[in-house]
Protein backbone atom coordinates (compact mmCIF):
# COMPACT_ATOMS: atom_id res chain seq x y z
CA UNK A 1 0.00 0.00 0.00
CA UNK A 2 2.50 2.39 0.67
CA UNK A 3 4.57 1.76 -2.50
CA UNK A 4 1.36 2.30 -4.23
CA UNK A 5 0.54 5.75 -2.22
CA UNK A 6 4.39 6.75 -3.35
CA UNK A 7 3.52 5.84 -6.81
CA UNK A 8 0.68 8.17 -6.63
CA UNK A 9 2.34 11.17 -5.31
CA UNK A 10 5.63 10.90 -7.83
CA UNK A 11 3.11 10.74 -10.55
CA UNK A 12 1.18 13.75 -9.19
CA UNK A 13 4.64 16.00 -8.69
CA UNK A 14 5.66 15.19 -12.17
CA UNK A 15 2.59 16.20 -13.76
CA UNK A 16 2.06 19.37 -11.88
CA UNK A 17 5.76 20.21 -12.83
CA UNK A 18 4.75 19.82 -16.23
CA UNK A 19 1.87 21.84 -16.63
CA UNK A 20 3.91 24.55 -14.74
CA UNK A 21 6.94 24.15 -17.25
CA UNK A 22 4.18 24.95 -19.87
CA UNK A 23 3.20 28.07 -18.10
CA UNK A 24 5.05 31.61 -18.50
CA UNK A 25 4.04 34.95 -17.30
CA UNK A 26 5.01 38.12 -19.53
CA UNK A 27 4.64 42.16 -18.51
CA UNK A 28 4.39 44.27 -21.03
CA UNK A 29 4.85 47.87 -20.93
CA UNK A 30 1.69 49.52 -22.92
CA UNK A 31 0.37 52.48 -23.64
CA UNK A 32 -2.79 52.25 -22.09
CA UNK A 33 -4.36 55.19 -20.62
CA UNK A 34 -7.73 54.73 -17.83
CA UNK A 35 -10.27 51.87 -16.85
CA UNK A 36 -11.85 51.24 -20.01
CA UNK A 37 -8.28 50.59 -21.65
CA UNK A 38 -7.59 48.02 -19.09
CA UNK A 39 -11.30 46.88 -20.12
CA UNK A 40 -10.67 46.32 -22.98
CA UNK A 41 -7.48 45.22 -22.94
CA UNK A 42 -8.21 42.45 -20.66
CA UNK A 43 -11.34 41.25 -22.28
CA UNK A 44 -9.71 41.12 -25.79
CA UNK A 45 -6.44 39.29 -24.61
CA UNK A 46 -9.22 36.57 -23.16
CA UNK A 47 -9.82 35.45 -26.23
CA UNK A 48 -6.55 34.72 -27.67
CA UNK A 49 -5.25 31.62 -28.06
CA UNK A 50 -2.90 30.21 -24.92
CA UNK A 51 -3.61 33.34 -22.86
CA UNK A 52 -4.92 32.09 -19.35
CA UNK A 53 -4.52 34.92 -16.97
CA UNK A 54 -4.02 38.98 -17.92
CA UNK A 55 -4.46 41.85 -15.90
CA UNK A 56 -3.57 45.37 -16.74
CA UNK A 57 -1.99 48.03 -13.45
CA UNK A 58 -3.48 51.45 -15.12
CA UNK A 59 -1.51 53.47 -13.20
CA UNK A 60 2.40 51.97 -14.17
CA UNK A 61 0.37 50.65 -17.70
CA UNK A 62 1.95 47.03 -17.19
CA UNK A 63 0.04 44.28 -18.36
CA UNK A 64 1.05 41.21 -17.02
CA UNK A 65 0.06 37.78 -19.17
CA UNK A 66 0.09 34.64 -17.74
CA UNK A 67 0.11 32.06 -21.29
CA UNK A 68 0.84 28.44 -22.21
CA UNK A 69 4.40 28.33 -24.19
CA UNK A 70 3.00 25.61 -26.43
CA UNK A 71 0.05 27.74 -27.51
CA UNK A 72 1.26 31.25 -28.22
CA UNK A 73 4.45 33.32 -27.54
CA UNK A 74 5.74 36.68 -25.75
CA UNK A 75 5.83 38.64 -29.94
CA UNK A 76 2.27 37.05 -30.50
CA UNK A 77 0.64 38.66 -27.16
CA UNK A 78 2.55 42.26 -27.83
CA UNK A 79 0.62 41.61 -31.37
CA UNK A 80 -2.33 41.03 -30.01
CA UNK A 81 -2.28 44.18 -27.91
CA UNK A 82 -0.93 46.15 -30.69
CA UNK A 83 -4.34 44.91 -32.79
CA UNK A 84 -6.62 46.04 -29.58
CA UNK A 85 -4.74 49.70 -30.41
CA UNK A 86 -2.01 49.75 -27.92
CA UNK A 87 1.94 49.90 -27.37
CA UNK A 88 3.19 46.77 -26.12
CA UNK A 89 6.67 47.20 -25.70
CA UNK A 90 8.74 47.70 -28.65
CA UNK A 91 5.46 46.63 -30.84
CA UNK A 92 3.29 50.19 -31.91
CA UNK A 93 -0.20 50.38 -32.04
CA UNK A 94 -1.98 48.78 -35.01
CA UNK A 95 -3.08 52.60 -36.06
CA UNK A 96 -6.60 51.76 -37.46
CA UNK A 97 -7.30 50.08 -34.27
CA UNK A 98 -5.55 53.27 -32.21
CA UNK A 99 -7.58 55.61 -34.57
CA UNK A 100 -11.03 53.56 -33.45
CA UNK A 101 -10.46 53.92 -29.17
CA UNK A 102 -12.14 56.36 -27.86
CA UNK A 103 -10.67 59.48 -27.09
CA UNK A 104 -10.04 59.29 -23.53
CA UNK A 105 -7.97 56.29 -24.23
CA UNK A 106 -5.69 57.65 -26.93
CA UNK A 107 -2.17 58.40 -25.64
CA UNK A 108 -1.60 61.93 -22.98
CA UNK A 109 -5.57 61.72 -22.48
CA UNK A 110 -5.36 62.01 -18.96
CA UNK A 111 -2.60 64.51 -18.34
CA UNK A 112 -3.00 67.86 -17.05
Amino acid sequence: MKKLIILALVILSNTAFAQSKKTAEIKIQTSAECDMCKKRIESGLAYEKGIKFSKLDVPTKVLTVTYNTEKTSPEKIKEAVSKLGYDADEVKADSAAYNKLPSCCKVGAHEE
